[in-house]
């Protein structure tokens, strides 16, 4: 039978960033069996859904400042280690895992989870070992848009009961690579972005408001972050009558999904911006809640915005190319220069292309879950779930495979190596202290050593 509404149903979310913990909690909460939510995401605080967050510590583990930002609730939420988490599957009883993380974090968690949950005993007696009787199902995707690495990304993802396409493009390719490679395609699930929302755009705003969202690796140098800035204040000057907001999506010396070695907070230290130009932080959707114009090379906050019919441009200054990600944008109708949005133009997309992508602003996007709900009810009434089977093994990526796990602590079979970090307790206040450390002295080196030795090295 499928499960109770009334039963309280156990998820799990693992996420190595913020963005990545948004998509994964609010993930979480649209594919959760259970009625069909029009009006914004449910969260932990929905009756008979248990969340449970788990952070993996790295390089881009989200602070209190950027977990707040992203303003999802959780019942629990701690920093792990992969070895961490993987001893938590193993004596904790959750419906859903869902796996919000890098490709290659995907893989080896599929391989410890297996290895984990291998050999599952269902009947009653001394010899049943301690932990779930039947294994979660699991689930992962990808944040947003998927312009680059899409054999690569996928191949990682592979063994997932269920891979979340976040549009009818994506699901068609994603499902052509793995029946390229003869592996199971029956795990790709049409879904749609799950923090598209909020009302829609009426009319403009006083003052009108002109939104330039940033992304933190692209472009990935300083000419070129410079020259956006440059123009972004220049149609600042040129229209004084309106607001033009720089949203950025980290404070120095916090890191997103991606590393920013060039923080646009320092470049514009040099520059002169007007009266009318600021720095904006927050919600991606508070903001859009004020925006005339969004502007962007090629953000995952455009789809936000042409959700809600807000008008978008994606520059193409900078060349229209596989680098920027902007290509994925070609036929969109939203593609646009700084001198043609100065002289007032407004972009309207392309509805035929909007749709393809995911972004159902025609009030079907209550039902964009559907599928996937359906799926995991399924799942969840069946007595027992097979094996987790990544594409991926020692045979098949024997060169691969190995080096991906071993950058989580994991042996080619799945278990943790000698010598891991893990331990079945909170990290006291002194340990704490050195992660922070740690983890401020990195992001130093990246944002500031880093591109001093790289400056020298061009010399």
């Amino acid at each position: 039978m499928p499960p109770s509404t009334t039963k309280s149903l156990r998820i799990a979310v693992l996420a190595d960033s913020d963005t990545r913990w948004k998509w994964g909690a609010l993930t979480a909460d649209r594919i959760a069996p259970g009625p069909s939510m029009e009006s914004g995401p449910r969260g932990g605080a929905q009756a008979g859904l248990a969340l449970d967050g788990y952070l993996l510590r790295g390089r881009a583990t989200p602070t209190a400042r950027q977990l707040e930002e992203v303003g999802v609730r959780a019942d629990s939420l701690r920093e792990v280690t992969a070895v961490e988490f993987l001893r938590a599957m193993a004596g904790t009883s959750y419906d859903i895992v869902v796996l919000a993380l890098v490709g290659g974090g995907v893989q080896a968690m599929l391989h410890g989870l297996a290895r984990v949950w291998d050999g599952l005993e269902k009947g009653p007696g001394p010899e049943k070992r301690p932990g779930p009787e039947k294994r979660p199902v699991v689930v992962t995707g990808y944040v947003g848009v998927v312009y680059e690495k899409l054999a690569d990304g996928l191949l990682l993802r592979h063994g997932a009961d269920l891979v979340l396409a976040n549009s009818r493009q994506d699901a068609e390719r994603f499902r052509a690579v793995y029946e390229g490679v003869g592996a199971d395609a029956s795990s790709v699930t049409e879904v749609a972005l799950p923090f598209l929302g909020g009302a829609a755009y009426e009319g403009e705003h006083d003052p009108y408001t002109v939104v330039f969202a940033v992304q933190p690796s692209v472009p990935d140098n300083r000419r070129d972050r410079v020259y956006l800035l440059e123009r972004l204040i220049r149609h600042a000057r040129l229209h004084p009558e309106r607001e033009v907001l720089l949203k950025l999506r980290s404070r120095p010396g916090e890191h997103t999904t991606h590393i920013e070695e060039l923080p646009y907070q320092k470049l514009i230290q040099r520059l002169d911006p007007p009266a009318n130009f600021r720095l904006v932080y927050g919600n991606m959707g508070e903001v859009l809640d004020r925006t005339d114009l969004l502007v962007t090379i090629s953000s995952t906050a455009a789809l936000e915005s042409l959700h809600r019919r807000i008008p978008t441009a994606v520059l193409t200054d900078l060349g229209i190319r596989e680098v920027l990600g902007n290509h994925h944008f070609v036929g969109s109708g939203c593609l646009a220069s700084w001198d043609q949005l100065d002289a007032g133009h407004r972009p309207v997309p392309d509805e035929e292309w909007v749709a393809r992508q995911g972004v159902v602003a025609d009030g079907t996007y209550a039902h964009a879950f559907d599928a996937a709900r359906e799926r995991i009810t399924k799942l969840l009434a069946s007595p027992e779930l097979p094996p987790l089977t990544p594409y991926y093994t020692p045979v098949t990526a024997p060169g691969y495979l190995p080096g991906i796990l071993a950058r989580h602590h994991l042996g080619p079979d799945g278990t943790p190596l000698p010598g891991a970090p893990a331990h079945d307790r909170e990290p006291g206040p002194v340990r704490q202290i050195v992660r922070r450390a740690a983890r401020g002295a990195y992001r130093h080196g990246v944002q500031r050593v880093a591109p001093v030795i790289r400056r020298m090295g061009e010399l």
